[in-house]
């Protein structure tokens, strides 16, 4: 009897006595995995590049230790081992120290009933691991919309990091730390959501535990209507804006997406009113604009008695100019165009995405949308945008389009840059870069190099510094405000911390074109560096009182915010509400202030504008009409669309909506128009008219008074300490 000879490139060895030929350089795993034995492994994939990190896969290939059967080749006339004693109580072994870390059962294991290696734990009989369980919690991280990260049952097998790299090539996950302390980390140790993760779930795919798993929000679906157009992924990812996307992560969303067809003059959104979702047009014009009247709401005097009383109306800035309302040339809205003031009116087409701002944040729609003509639109739920303002193609798009169409009026709207020429206008198109930061996200650190100079595109920006005993915010910024000249203008550092609040989207533009910028046009050099001494000078108050009043005693209480106060002194006040009825009776029958509030030492603080040096009232507006510059008083500027996020924002209940009536355009009859009812923020205006607020002369004990904090306070103390 004849054997036949090896073919050439073949190895024969024998498997659990079963002799096999496999091609050379095949490791042992696949070579049993051909010929039909299951070897249990954690880390390897098919389509992965083996690393043999869990080892679970031992066999016993004779050689003084067992071997990792993914990473070993075969050898000619080498005999392997699979399921000896020895090799089943190592991975017996291996399996009870997985086990006494992870959390069982894990999230993939309750949803699906599928976690590799509680399945494993069970074929092999493990119930409860010999060994203590770890005393250190990692955590989780939920930032993502898609995906929800346990770290504490990563078993850190790569596989995610192969999948992530090999796969994708995205090359966003890395192990960080070593032996006890070491994790799967995005980025530089950035939360899921924040780094540049685009979600494609290959990570969630190849994890075998309950470490990545789909995040399954509830409400990911846009309510089913006769006119939204349900997709199948497949469908999606022919347009070319959804190129490159993971066709899992929009099959585990879908209903996130719909098509919606709009006629002509159908509204697509209202101002004002609260949203979820976010409009890419893809065929048609849409006109958008603010219906409200640019008109800011004025109290004057009205009927002579012992207290003047005041009426509110609506006027307009021709007829009452105030000294620091601000000369912007546009409004800011959610959408790739601002509004002009003098006629808030644009025109979107295809390829502008509106709503990014409602979607993403949760903020009133800050525009009225409506079709100028037939238009087809994606309606999209937050989930979704996330992932499309990750995708490439998507971004690009959305940003050639802001660079061609809104740039421009974006710098030119703010009235510094108004004169810059077309020809750097050109240049600075092309050379700055557009940032995107998640909430919470630094954007510039307090003593790091000044190297930029920003412009916000999207988002409020708090600006902050850092004192013994606390954070004392300095400002919050919104779209079209500017940081980091005082840095780039002193040649020196960053002299505060730069914070996004929500979603945030800025123009960064270079130091070296900054300089170019200032040095060509001395009008904006003048301008900035005035505004930079401004807030130089307002810092260094700030840090006079910090020197003066503990500054933990005053952020515990929020009074280090305020400029004006309305304190009552519980010593002289009896409570007899002549203050209340004051305000109500100056004030159309509608009190601004509530005897009730904070306690410092004998003085009650009431409820009333505080005139805050960094007012939250201001952060969210849809539109940016709510400022302060230089006065105590906080201005809410012509192009107030009311509604309402001012009110409420303030902690402390102090802004209502007026109603007005207006003349508006009738919907039913063209061209024709109709009374309606329209709402305009107001706040306390510390009786301006008069020679004192009305609650502080009303006031027959002398209890009340409006006082400045810091010097108010200190002195208070003072003379506290010195008794």
């Amino acid at each position: 009897m004849t054997t036949s000879a090896p073919l050439p490139g073949m190895i024969e060895i024998s498997i659990d006595g079963k002799s096999v030929r496999v091609p050379s350089g095949t490791t042992v795993f696949d070579a049993a995995r051909m010929n039909g034995i299951n070897i249990p492994t954690l880390c390897h994939l098919q389509n992965q590049t083996p690393v043999g990190v869990c080892r679970l896969c031992v066999v016993d290939t004779g050689a003084r230790v067992l071997s990792a059967s993914c990473v070993r080749p075969v050898e000619p006339a080498m005999k392997v081992v699979t399921n000896s004693e020895k090799v089943l109580n190592a991975r017996k072994t291996l399996l009870e120290l997985l086990m006494s870390d992870h959390p069982s059962p894990c999230a993939r294991q309750e949803k699906s009933g599928d976690c590799e290696l509680e399945a494993l734990a069970k074929a092999a009989g493990i119930t409860q691991p010999r060994f203590a369980k770890r005393m250190v919690v990692r955590g989780k991280d939920d930032s993502s919309l898609a995906i929800t990260v346990d770290h504490d049952a990563c078993i850190l097998c790569d596989r995610c990091i192969r999948g992530c790299d090999e796969v994708k090539n995205n090359f966003v996950l890395g192990r960080m730390g070593k032996g006890y302390s070491a994790v799967i980390a995005f980025d530089l140790n950035a939360p899921m959501g924040d780094s540049t993760c685009i979600s494609c779930g290959e990570c969630m795919v190849s994890c075998p535990t309950g470490a990545l798993t789909n995040r399954g929000l509830a409400g990911t679906a846009i309510a089913a209507d006769s006119r939204a157009e349900i997709f199948e992924a497949e469908e999606l990812l022919q347009i070319p804006v959804f190129q490159g996307v993971s066709g899992t992560f929009l099959e585990l969303n879908r209903g996130a997406i719909v098509k919606r067809r709009f006629r002509k003059g159908e509204v697509i959104c209202r101002e004002g009113e609260f949203g979820s979702t976010a409009f890419y047009i893809v065929e048609g014009r849409a006109r958008v604009s603010i219906s409200s009247p640019i008109a800011h709401v004025k109290t004057q005097g009205g009927a002579k008695g012992f207290f003047k009383r005041l009426t509110s109306t609506l006027v307009g800035r021709e007829e009452d100019t105030r000294e620091d309302e601000a000369r912007d040339r546009t409004i800011p809205i959610d959408a790739s165009v601002d509004l002009s003031y003098g006629n808030p009116v644009a025109e979107l087409s295809p390829g502008d995405l509106f709503g990014e701002m409602t979607c993403m944040n949760f903020y009133p729609r800050s525009a009225t949308v409506i079709a100028e003509s037939d238009v087809v639109a994606y309606e999209m739920l937050r989930n979704v945008l996330d992932i499309m303002l990750k995708n490439k193609t998507f971004r690009a798009q959305l940003d050639e389009t802001y660079r061609r169409r809104a740039l421009e009026n974006h710098l030119r709207g703010v009235p510094m840059f108004a004169n810059l020429s077309a020809e750097f206008i050109a240049h600075i198109k092309e050379s700055v870069e557009l940032q995107r930061f998640a909430p919470g996200q630094t954007i510039v650190q307090q003593g790091e190099p000044a190297d930029s100079f920003y412009l916000v595109r999207i988002g409020f920006v708090k600006v902050s510094e850092n004192y013994p005993g606390g954070e004392m915010v300095l400002a919050y910024l919104s779209r079209g405000d500017y940081f980091g000249e005082i840095g780039l203008l002193s040649g020196g550092v960053r002299t505060a911390t730069c914070t996004a609040l929500d979603h945030v989207e800025l123009v960064r533009i270079s130091g070296d074109d900054f300089r170019d910028m200032v040095v060509r046009f001395p009008s904006v050099r003048s301008g900035i560096e005035a505004i930079a001494v401004e807030r130089s000078a307002a810092n260094k108050q700030r840090l006079q009182m910090v020197h003066s009043v503990p500054i933990d005693q005053f952020l515990s209480q929020g009074l280090m915010e305020a400029q004006s106060l309305l304190v009552l002194d519980l010593q002289n006040c009896t409570r007899c509400d002549a203050c209340v009825n004051a305000c109500a009776d100056a004030h159309d029958g509608v009190t601004r202030l509530v005897r009730d509030g904070l306690r410092f030492d004998r003085y009650l603080v009431a409820t009333s504008c505080r005139q805050c040096r960094d007012p939250l009232c201001m952060v969210g507006c849809p539109v940016g009409s709510i400022r302060r510059r230089n006065s105590l008083e906080v201005i809410i500027e012509d192009w107030c669309i009311g509604c309402g996020l001012c009110a409420r924002n303030c902690p402390y209940g102090n802004i209502n909506r007026h109603p007005f009536e207006v003349l508006a355009d009738d919907p039913e009859n063209a061209g024709r128009k109709k009374a309606a009812i329209k709402q305009k923020a107001t706040s306390c205006d510390l009786c301006t008219h008069l020679k004192e607020p009305s609650c502080v002369y009303a006031c027959p004990h002398d209890a009340a008074h409006r006082v400045d904090p810091k010097t108010f306070f200190a002195e208070m103390l003072s003379q506290t300490s010195a008794k």
